[in-house]
């Protein structure tokens, strides 16, 4: 759903599989989370989908 909000804004994003990607999985627990998405956007993270955080984050980060 974190894909579908973000193309349907026309943001470009890049996609990171935690269960097929040890980097990206060492990365997610590094930032002190165990499930997924989290969406990193600039110094803000957002756990889950939830439109008004992701709006939030956008807004804080001037996109």
């Amino acid at each position: 759903m974190v894909k579908v909000y973000l193309s349907q804004k026309g943001l470009e994003f890049t996609e990171r599989n935690v269960s097929l990607d040890e980097n990206a999985r060492d990365d997610l627990l590094s930032l002190g989370y165990r499930s997924t998405p989290v969406t990193v956007i600039d110094d803000q993270k957002v756990v889950g989908y939830s439109p008004p955080k992701l709006e939030e984050a956008l807004q804080a980060a001037g996109i």
